[in-house]
C-alpha cells in the first residue's frame, strides 16, 4: 500500500506581497519544544562541532532561540559552555 501525500519545496511556492493589517510587532512566533520549554522564535542551532559552540548558543539565546552546544565535548567542556551560555544570559 502506498500512501502519497502533496508535497511542495520553496520553488513550488510564491509569496506575493500586498497589504496587511497584521504589524509586524503585533506577531508572535513563539513555540513550545516541551511541556515546560518555549523559545520566542522557531530557531535551533545544529548540534554540530563545526556550528555551534558558546558563543553562538549565546547570539541565537539573545534572539529568542536556541543554541545546541555539540556532544564531541568531554562532559566537562559541555557543562562549562553551558554554563558560559547561562552566566551571560543572567547577566
Amino acid at each position: 500500500m502506498t500512501i502519497e501525500k502533496t508535497a511542495l519545496t520553496f520553488d513550488d511556492v510564491l509569496l506575493k506581497p500586498n497589504y496587511s493589517d497584521v504589524l509586524p510587532r503585533e506577531t508572535n512566533l513563539s513555540t513550545k519544544l516541551t511541556r515546560n520549554l518555549s523559545i520566542q522564535i522557531p530557531l535551533l542551532s545544529a548540534a554540530m562541532d563545526t556550528v555551534t559552540e558558546y558563543q553562538l548558543a549565546i547570539a541565537i539565546a539573545q534572539e529568542g532561540g536556541m543554541g545546541i552546544i555539540h556532544k564531541n565535548f568531554s562532559i566537562e567542556d559541555q557543562a562549562s559552555q553551558v554554563n558560559r551560555v547561562k552566566k551571560f544570559a543572567s547577566g
